[in-house]
């Protein structure tokens, strides 16, 4: 009898052990397969999954940075516009291009799920790809070439049906860039602490990928735009957006997918109701006491419970149990009556905010990568021996120094650093994006100081009234090109790891988004200074700073302006990085 009790507690003992072994072989942030069922690590997410998202990634940016990195020149050169309009519309669109992520992420977390959000809006961005590369090839659907000093102007159907292209690019990106970084980080499970550390590698080997297809565009296909026509600099992008669509769909068999969650949008609107009708009601001290679901699990679907932190304690109105509804045992209208978890996500994006802030100018700097470095290269010596340089292959140097810097952080500076700091990723974050600001004032800095030497060059040689390139080598520009690539390893590669990690669980592709928001608004700012300095400085009949005869103008002084916005924000963000508090999820 004895042996019995003896054996049925072993059984006991042994069934909690064998249902943990199991349970470790799925992962635990609630990831499922392409038909809903709870993956097996060993088959699916790490590094198996991530070469598609890569490769899909690296052959996208290669199809946008084919466009954008010689834009400007298309719209002075063959529709005939002027250096300020060519310089607005550009960071216009690709303001554009930063702001449509809302409403993929919205989507993405809402409803349809990361996967088939990329899919659909990487669809539409091919398509914008296609009419481009028609509106550049058709002789009908583009301006005649200049005759002499006469250049006409494109007809409002020309113009019509190239921006229409455009714009159709700007909204196709909006399903792509929110999630392809959050999904490709949902490939590593949060409760696995080794898969976790290799998360944030991915991060930097993602922002290589980027930089890869920048480089091929930067330097091959601007080639091809310059020397062998638009038709062909544009289809070859196209192309490769096709690319990037079939890699994607490649790989999946093997992703990992997380549950959408539910509108975020609506999740926060009704914390704002919540506590607003809950206005005169007392929040106890002890945070126990407000309303959060029994068991493990989130009342939202994909997300883990957020612990309550002291900070906006207006918003705990939401989550207060009240006497009405502890007598009728009704606790299911979220517009009265909102979890802990849910009033913490609110907290958490107001928390975000001010760091999220600092992003715009950092990004108003990196715009001028694409417009006034590529329109002060073009007032340069281009040439070396019988081969000419496109000026926008400059930012070339901007790659490669991205591309020295991903596997110098990754391999020799992040070790160092986790000798010196005890955190796993060698720099938190937040000291990562300070980095960054700190770099961009150098970046502009320079970028001030070659303009100086390039204008006193065209007073001695008699060129201020001439709009000719002067003796200066466009090499001279490399350092500042350098510096913004150093400066965006840091800083946006700090962003993408800042706004995936503090995000709650069921809002990372929104979060995601309002990082790439900051892009937006950055380029809109670009877009207003340029306006606001060409309104102020050409008064008077004055040829103002950055006139079409850059000889005559002052663009030293606009990249003096933005070093100084530049520094003033990086004294902010410090300021904000001290009092940040992190997110505590269970």
């Amino acid at each position: 009898m004895g042996s019995v009790e003896n054996d049925s507690s072993v059984v006991e003992v042994e069934e909690p052990l064998l249902q943990d072994e199991e349970s470790k072989r799925y992962t635990g942030d609630g990831s499922v397969d392409f038909k809903g069922r709870p993956v097996l690590k060993q088959n699916t997410g790490t590094w198996k999954a991530c070469p598609f998202i890569l490769g899909n990634e690296c052959c996208e940016r290669l199809a946008y940075y084919g466009i954008a990195t010689n834009l400007v020149t298309y719209l002075t050169q063959k529709l005939h516009q002027g250096n300020v309009a060519a310089a607005r519309n550009v960071t216009t669109w690709q303001g554009t291009c930063y702001l449509a992520p809302l409403i993929g992420a919205i989507l993405a977390d809402s409803c349809w799920g990361r996967y088939w959000t990329i899919a659909v809006f990487s669809t539409i961005y091919f398509l914008g790809m296609c009419t481009l590369t028609l509106s550049a090839s058709v002789p009908a659907l583009k301006p005649a070439e200049c005759f002499g000093p006469v250049c006409p102007p494109a007809t409002p159907a020309q113009y019509a049906v190239f921006f229409f292209g455009l714009y159709l690019i700007a909204l196709g990106t909006g399903g792509i860039k929110p999630c392809v970084s959050s999904f490709g980080a949902d490939q590593f499970d949060d409760t696995d602490p080794q898969e976790r550390i290799k998360k944030g590698s991915f991060f930097n080997w993602f922002y290589f990928s980027i930089n890869i297809g920048a480089v091929v565009s930067s330097t091959f296909v601007v080639w091809v735009q310059e020397n062998m026509g638009w038709g062909l600099g544009f289809g070859i992008p196209a192309i490769f957006m096709a690319l990037a669509i079939g890699s994607f769909f490649i790989g999946t068999p093997l992703y990992r997918f997380q549950k959408p969650g539910g509108s975020p949008i609506t999740r926060m609107l009704q914390v704002v109701v919540a506590s607003f009708r809950k206005r005169n009601v007392v929040v106890p001290e002890d945070s126990s006491l407000l309303f959060e679901t029994p068991d493990k699990s989130s009342a939202i679907e994909g997300s883990r419970k957020l612990e309550h932190s002291d900070e906006l304690r207006c918003l705990d109105r939401a989550a207060v149990v009240s006497d009405a509804e502890n007598k009728s045992g009704n606790y299911s209208n979220l517009w009265r009556l909102c979890t802990v978890t849910q009033v913490e996500e609110l907290k958490i994006l107001i928390r975000m905010f001010p760091i999220w802030a600092t992003g715009i100018v950092f990004s108003a700097v990196y715009a001028q990568m694409s417009t006034l470095f590529v329109e002060q290269g073009t007032m340069m010596n281009t040439h070396i021996g019988s081969f000419n340089i496109p000026p926008a292959s400059l930012s070339s140097f901007d790659v490669i120094s991205v591309i020295f810097w991903v596997p110098v952080y990754d391999r020799f500076i992040v070790p160092i650093a986790r000798k010196f700091t005890g955190k796993g990723r060698g720099f938190s974050e937040l000291q990562r994006m300070g980095i960054g600001l700190f770099i961009s004032v150098l970046c502009m800095s320079a970028a001030a100081i070659v303009e100086i030497v390039r204008l006193q060059l065209a007073r001695e040689h008699g060129l201020v009234d001439k709009p000719v390139p002067v003796p200066l080598n466009i090499f001279w520009q490399a350092p500042q090109y350098f510096l913004l690539g150093a400066a965006e390893v840091f800083t946006f590669v700090g962003q993408l790891e800042f706004f995936y990690d503090q995000s709650p669980d069921a809002m990372r592709s929104l979060c995601s988004a309002l990082s790439l928001l900051t892009t937006s608004l950055g380029n809109y700012l670009s877009s207003f200074i340029l306006t606001l300095v060409t309104y102020v400085t050409t008064r008077g009949g004055n040829p103002g700073w950055i006139p079409d005869n850059l000889n005559k103008g002052h663009l030293d002084y606009f990249f003096w302006l933005l070093a100084g916005l530049s520094f003033l924000n990086m004294l902010v963000y410090i300021t904000a990085a001290k009092r940040y508090k992190q997110k505590k999820a269970s």
